[in-house]
């Protein structure tokens, strides 16, 4: 029996158990909506299609951005405000992105913050040691193990103590629709081929964008469809494939969000931090090819277009200490992907790279750095110290995060069909929903993607307890 999402424009035949609120997907987006749907006293279910809530989250760095928290304040920076947050997005996108949505993510995201604090003990530190490409102020919330695997174990920790139920193994494969537009339920398939039947009052999606979908991103986002996909498989497009089922309105299903530092072939992130605190990217010719200053999505293109889709992150000792303080560059160290040397002949020999080409582009770089010349490429290397011996490198490649377009949502995150007019009780965040990066990779600032999980399934699980 097939388990492509479908919709059903009937009553069920059966309902095996019921809730106010069902939400599909147990990653950041999901588990928060989950979260403030049960602080506001509905009954929730959470459907996660793994045996262990896993996805996008866990494989992200964990980082929000979020203007004028008390968590800001605490470190001194006192001047950020979600007009600011709201201007550097649309900034980033070059305008393209859906104002609307950005301003409404920039203004609920601080509130979601300090609520999953306060009601939740979810603890937030800011990271004030270097500006991500794009935002005008530190204003990046991590929490304080700095990975994602970590934000979503205290996401689930804290699902654990509110008593919400987290139901693995769980493919939501289905809706029931009634003729008012409501949905009335949700099918799921279990291990060895059962099925059940979820009454609900209303229904999250938080079931993630469609990068798992090799034929969805050729169909929409082509540029990128032969690229690495670094994101969870499952991530298929139902949420996407459930609004074009039922009449929903979808948008900027061009747009996603890609990186250009993916360790090859190990295929561990390597923080962008090093290439803002002053390292070059290299392709297999020794030569810079990018402004790397420009942004860590759209220089996924750029390194698919080098030689063999690759380039060399290069920098030096300090930027490796620096490095060291996130945990998935020390996984990098130990397993091996990170190359160095004493000076430029042993990095080439270490790397493969030519040595007069790479001993060329690192005095280059030391002039810009001198302020002698002008960049070709457009990039300042004057605010940070040159790279000096001993160097470090990383083969990486670019590749597919996720999606950022999807189903368009109002106000409360609710979705709504072609026309702007909103379906009752049908809500949705994160990937599933349209996003705050506009139809083109370059438009992504970092942490576009928990930034729209977070504040919209934070007002998607409020209004869904609202009814």
């Amino acid at each position: 029996m097939s388990t492509d999402p479908s919709v059903t424009f009937d009553a069920p035949p059966r309902l095996d158990a019921e809730a106010d609120v069902v939400v599909v997907g147990a990653g950041a987006c999901g588990l928060v909506a989950a979260l403030r749907a049960r602080a506001q006293g509905a009954e929730v279910i959470v459907l996660e299609r793994d045996a262990s809530p896993t996805g996008s989250t866990s494989m992200s760095s964990g980082f929000v951005p979020a203007p004028a928290t008390h968590f800001q304040r605490a470190i001194g920076v006192d001047d950020d405000t979600a007009a600011r947050f709201t201007a550097d997005i649309m900034a980033k996108s070059k305008g393209l992105s859906d104002a609307a949505l950005a301003g409404l993510a920039a203004r609920s995201i601080g509130p979601a913050l300090e609520w999953l604090a306060d009601t939740q003990g979810i603890d937030w530190i800011v990271l004030d040691d270097f500006l991500y490409p794009g935002h005008s102020r530190h204003r990046m919330h991590a929490v304080p193990e700095k990975t994602g695997a970590a934000l979503l174990a205290r996401l689930i920790a804290a699902a654990e103590r509110a008593d919400v139920p987290i139901v693995t193994d769980a493919r939501a494969c289905g809706l029931f629709i009634d003729d008012g537009r409501r949905v009335t339920a949700v099918e799921v398939t279990r291990p060895g081929g059962a099925r059940e039947i979820i009454g609900c009052r209303a229904l999250v999606l938080a079931c993630n964008g469609f990068g798992g979908s090799r034929d969805l991103v050729r169909r929409h986002i082509p540029e990128i469809a032969d690229g690495l996909y670094y994101g969870h498989e499952g991530n298929t497009g139902d949420a996407l494939l459930w609004g074009e089922a039922i009449g929903a309105g979808l948008k900027h299903l061009t747009g996603y969000q890609g990186h250009g530092s993916l360790a090859h072939p190990h295929g561990i992130l390597i923080s962008w931090a090093l290439m803002m605190e002053g390292g070059i990217q290299v392709n297999a010719q020794g030569q810079r090819f990018s402004n790397e200053h420009g942004g860590y999505s759209e220089q996924a293109v750029h390194v698919l277009k080098q030689p063999g889709g690759i380039a060399w992150n290069v920098y030096d000792e300090r930027i490796h200490r620096f490095a060291l303080g996130f945990p998935d560059y020390q996984e990098a160290v130990g397993a091996g992907a990170v190359k160095s040397a004493d000076d430029v002949a042993g990095l080439a020999r270490a790397t493969g790279l030519p040595e007069a080409a790479l001993a060329l582009t690192l005095d280059e770089i030391s002039g810009l750095q001198r302020g002698a010349g002008t960049d070709a490429f457009g990039r300042d290397f004057t605010g940070k110290p040159g790279l000096v011996p001993p160097y470090h490198a990383v083969k990486v490649t670019g590749a597919l995060f996720h999606t950022q377009g999807g189903l368009t949502i109002g106000a409360d995150a609710r979705v709504l069909d072609r026309d702007g007019a909103p379906f009752p009780n049908l809500f949705a965040g994160g990937g599933a929903a349209c996003g705050v990066s506009g139809p083109e990779v370059s438009g992504y600032l970092s942490g576009n993607g928990l930034l729209t999980a977070i504040a919209f399934g934070w007002l998607a699980g409020g209004a869904a307890a609202r009814g």
